[in-house]
């Protein structure tokens, strides 16, 4: 049966995207579906990679990478996100140098091995995922006594939506993860199979 959105081809697009695309695959070894299925519409997918990377690679966030990778692992889990649990569940286990934390967090934060702190962090954005229209100042004083800032919460917020975002995209166009996400983060590169 052929795809209802069919993967553009790489050599078709706008140079711009070829060469993001290129760099990603050089340094991951692969291409990540959402890369090319968002590229059908090029404007969108330079909107939606920009605003990732403003939240995703931010050097002056009060988050590590780890944990904004757990943001996106365990709201992507309560979307019932496969593409964004299985990729972003295998970047928190290689941020994180854990091979169990991905599954944890994306099956139950509250029962995951992960520190107080980002427990509250976790609890503060399944609020905003679920429940995003109950959030108020208990919510934020509970991320205030771990030590998170009001633009740390920003940013869990930001993060939480975009994904949001994101994981009804991904799900609506039955994006696949890649085979090679299952296995990042929990066997060696060099003893991966190739395929």
């Amino acid at each position: 049966m052929p795809a209802r959105f069919p993967l553009p081809d790489l050599n078709e697009l706008p140079a711009d995207l070829r060469e993001r695309i290129l760099l990603v695959q050089e340094k991951s070894g692969f291409v990540p579906n959402v890369f090319l299925a968002l590229a059908r519409r090029p404007a969108e997918w330079r909107a939606f990679f920009a605003y990732h990377d403003a939240l995703m690679l931010n050097e002056a966030s009060g988050l590590t990478k780890g944990e904004r990778e757990m943001i996106v692992t365990a709201t992507s889990a309560a979307n019932q996100c496969l593409y964004c649990v299985v990729a972003h569940g295998a970047i928190l286990r290689i941020y994180e140098k854990n091979p169990l934390i991905a599954d944890q967090v994306a099956v139950n934060h509250r029962k995951a091995d992960i520190t107080p702190r980002q427990r509250a962090m976790l609890d503060f954005a399944m609020k905003v995922c679920q429940r995003s229209h109950e959030v108020g100042d208990a919510d934020y004083e509970a991320l205030h006594a771990h030590g998170f800032s009001d633009e740390d919460a920003w940013d869990i917020a930001a993060i939480t939506a975009f994904f949001g975002l994101s994981n009804r995209m991904a799900s609506a166009t039955d994006m696949q993860p890649n085979p090679e996400f299952y296995l990042m983060g929990r066997v060696p590169r060099d003893k991966q199979p190739q395929g």
